[in-house]
This record gives C-alpha cells, structure tokens and sequence, in this order.
C-alpha cells in the first residue's frame, strides 16, 4: 500500500461510522480486491478496523485508531487527500512541500511491536515508465492553476500526426496523471478528450467558465477515456509470431494481445488496435512476426518496410548506394 493510500482509506474511515468494501474502492479509485487486501494489511499492523460482511455488513475503524488531523490546514487536507501520486508527481504539480507537511503532522498511535521486518523496509514504488524521458511540454504545475480557476482553456497543441500545433476551445475537467505522464482532461464540443501535457504547447484561460456536462466529474471522464483505450477492438490484426517472442510482445502489447493458438516454434496471436496505423507497434519484432489478416494491414506492413528499406539504401549524407 503507498503511503498516499494508507492516508486516504484511514481519512475515509475516519468520516463515516461504517462504509462498504465498494465505496471505499470508488474513493480510492482501487479495485474492490485490493481494498480488502489493504484493510487486512490494517488490521494485522494493529489498527482496529472492523470488517463486517454480508448484506448489512460494512468496514468501521474503532475508537483508538483514528489519525490526528486536527493541526491540518485546508490546502494540507486538500493535498493529503490526492491518491496514486508519487512524491516526483507531487512536486511537478507544486503539491511535494504541503503533502510532507500533511503527512508529518498527522500522525496515528503507535504499533504493537511484531517480529516482521516493516513492510516499508520491503516494497518500494516507482510508476515511472520503462526508459521513460525527462518531462516535457506544459508544466503541470502552471497548468493546474488555470485548471482550478473553472474557466474555459484555448489551447494550442500538437496532435501525434501533425506537425504544426493548432488552437482549440476545451472545457476542462482537470489533469490525470497516468504511467509517468501527465494529461489534461476535458471535453471539445461536449465530446471527452486526453490532452498530454508533453504536446501541449500553450494555453490561455477565458473569461468564460467551463461547460461541463452535467453530473459529470474528472473521475467519471477519466474512467469512460481509459476504458475506451483499453478495451478497444476497432481493427483487430491477426499474425504469426515466434514463440520465443511472446513474453516480449506481452510487455509490449498488454491486454491488446491474445494468443490464439501454439503450433510448435511460432504462436497465432490477434492484436487489438484503434486504427491500422497502429500496425508499427508491431515493427520491433522484424521477421519474426507475419501479419496474416486484414489485408489493409499487411499492405501497411508492406509500405512500411518499404520505406525503411530505402532509407537504408542511401549512405547517411542522403546519397543512394550503388
């Protein structure tokens, strides 16, 4: 559990007398499962929580186990209240030197002591992306501040396809950070869009406040984005991959990838994807993978190493080879 949870579920039992396994997980923005995990951790660290189940059941933290947080200011508590941010997050929103404080200050009673090593002493945390780059674009600290203002943002940013950044109205809900990247969230024209913040090139706030939909929230758009990404299926891309590939392609591909069947040295694998370019997350695995279906992919694969091909066939001065 990071230390950012811990805060948030103990807060979230210290508010209410009783709560459910469900609720506590929509607030955390956790899985039901890892709710429960984290109240079990709880309890066996020596926290009196009580876990009822059944249909009138529900999760009560006992007298004696609640944090102190009464020395908290207003901007502390706002702060502490922030969940699955790292300490790196935290200070590109300006947020590093008030979460220190909040969580210096509020402090619970002390543990029975126990034999086991401290699970801080075991597991640690970094939710930065594999070889991920220094930040870039829009800072999320500047940005932020706008966002807070609830006015309508005109933005100038750069699309993945596009050279040239263009302007567009947004209505903003707030910023998601997301596998080490930061994203704006809003809707264009009432349709919900992720902005990341790297292709961000400037904004400028309105006079006019935002237009959200109603009985929408950042949580709500945030969910109905992701799972889009996630679970899209618009162009599915059949190959055949050399098994001694997959585990690399399951790092690569994620939940996108399904294997099909295994016959012998090569495996039959379908790729989710939401738009056939999206084909040249398959170019790192060269020749030892062969897209079978639809044929619009394999002539993509076609021109794209084509292309490839005739850079490498001029010298690096732009010169043909012989």
């Amino acid at each position: 559990m990071t230390p950012d949870r811990f805060f948030s579920l103990l807060l979230a039992l210290q508010t209410r007398e009783a709560v459910t396994a469900a609720d506590l997980a929509d607030r955390l923005g956790v899985s039901v499962r890892t709710v429960l995990r984290d109240l079990r951790w709880l309890q066996e660290a020596g926290f009196p929580v009580l876990v009822e189940r059944g249909r009138w059941g529900g999760v009560t933290l006992l007298p004696g186990g609640a944090l102190d947080t009464s020395r908290l200011t207003p901007a502390e508590r706002d702060h502490l209240a922030l969940h699955g941010l790292d300490d790196e997050q935290r200070h590109q929103l300006g947020a590093g030197a008030e979460s220190r404080r909040a969580r210096a200050k509020v402090a619970a009673r002390p543990q029975p002591a126990t034999s086991r090593l401290p699970i801080s002493a075991v597991v640690t945390t970094d939710n930065r992306p594999w070889f991920g780059r220094d930040a870039e674009g829009a800072d999320p600290s500047a940005v932020v501040g706008d966002v807070r203002r609830g006015v309508r943002l005109r933005i100038r940013y750069r699309r993945s396809e596009e050279v040239e950044p263009a302007w567009q109205v947004v209505d903003p809900y707030g910023l998601l950070a997301k596998a080490g990247r930061w994203y704006l969230v809003a809707d264009r024209s009432g349709v919900p869009r992720l902005y990341a913040l790297e292709r961000l090139v400037d904004w400028r706030p309105m006079r006019a406040p935002r237009r959200l939909r109603p009985g929408t929230t950042l949580a709500d758009v945030v969910t109905e984005l992701t799972s889009r990404w996630e679970t899209v299926d618009a162009v599915r891309v059949h190959a055949r991959l050399a098994a001694r590939q997959l585990d690399r392609a399951g790092r690569i591909l994620g939940s996108r990838l399904t294997v099909r069947s295994r016959e012998g040295e090569e495996v039959t694998i379908t790729v989710a994807c939401r738009e056939i370019e999206d084909v040249r997350q398959l170019l790192p695995f060269a020749d030892d993978l062969t897209v079978t279906d639809p044929p619009e992919a394999r002539d993509r694969i076609r021109e794209l190493a084509a292309r490839i091909l005739h850079r490498y066939a001029q010298d690096p001065s732009g010169r043909s080879g012989s």
